[in-house]
């Protein structure tokens, strides 16, 4: 029976003689890295929704108590906190990783070692952050750290500490990720694929990454502020000694608006290669979803303070906010007309992936239209705080980026293994996801104007709250079974699924043009590209067939001899292990920091001089 460890050492083609765990702990390939950002994402997936269950369960009947309100805290922290920096984004970075340097017909990220770096040190942080659990507590103050309960005074505990060098941590991988990837998409594209010759996911990306580099130090700086009136007795948020509670709000929504746009622009893009590919026609006003993508990277940062009408700003601001709230709706709904303009009078295959990429668009527009609503500062006072706004954020979230997340997985699975998952119980996951979405948040919409607040632990019998929160406990658990229903089906496709051949959806884009999976080096012929849909035109072709995009037997035959590509290294795993060695050191001793710096260094040092490529490997 084929174990575990060999199905993941087939997943990506390797020269022979590099495989085992330490391959994996050495690797600076993009493809693989890409791997394990999805499989470490997928586990904290399943962390924070089992964090999910359990809050559904406790609020499930009135007056219930399974977990303790301090339990609840935590698990309502933890579970907010690693869907969006443990979950969402990582999902995003597995696909730039494995799908971006294919699409644009590179061989690799411009910063091999880097990515490598970016990988550890998000597991790092992530390991750090729900060590909390038995290191002294979670963090309890939820995953906006509103001041003053992340003060000393009425947070005493580590967790608050764990949360904030946690943070950190996984903004300092998210940077480099967001640095490799800008450099990477703006310099090493195949010949002729210009800027408008991307695909939109391409472009998703490259707004993305500049929203990332942008967005995190402002986190960061909050971050940092706040670990410095905890530890060292500084007033930025302490309003007895001159600071403001505010200003955390106001640096916390700052980035973390662009925040929002960095967890759903990747899905934009994915959605935008599934449906043109499953619709048998090039993508509807390709120029207006590129423009309106950028236009949602740049006004994203001017409307932060709609999270903030009930804190007291003056009616300018309110009105500012307001309006760029409402404008920022323009791109998003250009972006939705054209995927369906896209659909339509295409010859729509409904695969499972397709499935996904509709069930994103519907449930979008849900999200989308309960969003715009929350623009009007009259009617968000009446919903600020309810569980209308966590239902208009799971259908924005889950509804919008898990579900793009599982058509890209779906997508893109046949090219990362070589195998088919299984399309009958795919669309039984679908729908079950589908169906379970639905019966477990739409009723919260009905619960937040019925007045239940969120972030409360239980709620009183003859309050009216039950019916709907058992409705929503049945949704979670139906959610529940689609998840495990899609374990298997990755279990089961990797073991015996069908071969996928190198293009079994007819692609569009580059990737489809080489064989499944693809070798370490990519592209034994850089191609060179004149069309958007450069892999339709080099089957189908309106003119010349394009250079180099074809399979070619020189990934079998000749083994990439003579492409020199970055030599494996393990040090930026041990860099990223000082860097976490220096977290739990700022936390519980800062002696241990010192010496977590001092192993960071000597591995970077190290690390800059290694030699850039690998020798030629034997015919």
């Amino acid at each position: 029976m084929t174990t575990l460890g060999n199905i993941i050492n087939g997943v990506t083609r390797r020269p022979t003689g590099e495989y085992g765990i330490w391959s994996w702990l050495t690797t600076i390939d993009h493809k693989r890295i890409g791997i394990l950002y999805g499989v470490t994402a997928f586990v904290f997936f399943l962390f924070g929704g089992t964090e999910a269950y359990i809050m559904r369960l406790q609020l499930s009947q009135s007056n219930l108590s399974l977990v303790s309100p301090e339990l609840y805290n935590q698990l309502f922290t933890m579970h907010g906190t690693t869907m969006v920096f443990l979950v969402v984004m990582p999902f995003a970075a597995a696909f730039f990783n494995f799908v971006i340097p294919l699409m644009i017909g590179a061989r690799d990220v411009a910063f091999p070692r880097l990515n490598a770096f970016s990988y550890w040190t998000f597991l790092g942080g992530g390991i750090l952050l729900n060590s909390s659990w038995i290191l002294g507590g979670a963090p309890n103050a939820g995953w906006f750290g509103y001041a003053n309960i992340t003060s000393l005074e009425f947070n005493s505990g580590n967790g608050i500490d764990f949360w904030i060098v946690g943070l950190v941590l996984l903004g300092t991988a998210s940077i480099a990720a967001g640095l490799n990837f800008i450099v990477t998409i703006l310099n090493l594209r195949a010949p002729g694929m210009t800027l408008m010759r991307m695909p939109v996911f391409v472009w998703m990306t490259l707004v993305t990454s500049f929203l990332i580099v942008l967005a995190f130090p402002v986190i960061t700086v909050a971050l940092i502020e706040l670990f410095m009136d905890r530890s060292f007795g500084t007033n930025y948020f302490t309003p007895e000694k001159g600071g403001d509670p505010l200003l955390w709000q106001h640096l916390f929504w700052l980035f973390g608006h662009p925040e929002v746009y960095i967890l759903i622009l990747p899905a934009m893009g994915i959605v935008s290669e599934v449906l043109p590919t499953f619709s048998r026609k090039p993508l509807f006003g390709y120029s207006s979803i590129v423009l309106a993508g950028i236009a949602i990277g740049f006004m994203g940062w001017g409307v932060w303070s709609h999270h903030m009408f009930t804190v007291g700003l003056e009616a300018a601001a309110n009105s500012f906010f307001s309006i760029a709230t409402m404008l920022i709706a323009i791109p998003t709904g250009i972006k939705i007309f054209n995927w369906i303009c896209t659909i339509w009078g295409g010859a729509f295959r409904p695969t499972t992936s397709a499935l996904f990429a509709i069930g994103f668009l519907s449930l979008f527009i849900i999200g989308g239209l309960s969003g715009v609503m929350h623009a009007v500062p009259t009617s968000d006072y009446q919903q600020q705080d309810t569980y209308f706004v966590v239902a208009h954020l799971h259908y924005v979230l889950f509804g919008g980026a898990i579900m793009a997340v599982l058509s890209g997985v779906y997508y893109w699975f046949p090219k990362m293994t070589g195998k088919l998952l299984n399309e009958t119980l795919g669309k039984i996951n679908f729908w079950l996801i589908f169906i379970g979405m639905n019966v477990g948040f739409f009723p919260m919409h009905f619960l937040g104007m019925w007045g239940m607040p969120r972030r409360v632990y239980t709620y009183d019998a003859g309050m009216g709250f039950d019916a709907l929160n058992l409705l929503s406990t049945i949704g979670v658990t139906i959610l529940a079974i689609a998840i495990m229903i899609f374990i298997y089906n990755v279990f089961k496709s990797l073991r015996d699924g069908e071969v996928a051949g190198n293009d079994p959806w007819d692609g569009r884009t580059l990737e489809w043009s080489i064989s499944s999976p693809p070798p370490h080096y990519n592209f034994a012929t850089i191609p060179v590209v004149n069309s958007r849909d450069a892999f339709w035109e080099s089957k189908y072709g309106t003119n010349a067939p394009i250079e180099g995009v074809s399979v070619d037997s020189a990934d079998e035959n000749e083994n990439g001899h003579g492409i020199h590509m970055p030599s494996p290294s393990y040090y930026p795993l041990i860099a990223s292990l000082g860097q976490v060695v220096m977290g739990y050191g700022f936390i519980f001793n800062y002696a241990l920091a010192v010496i977590g710096g001092l192993i960071t260094v000597a591995a970077v040092y190290a690390w800059s001089l290694e030699p850039a490529t690998e020798p030629d490997h034997d015919e």
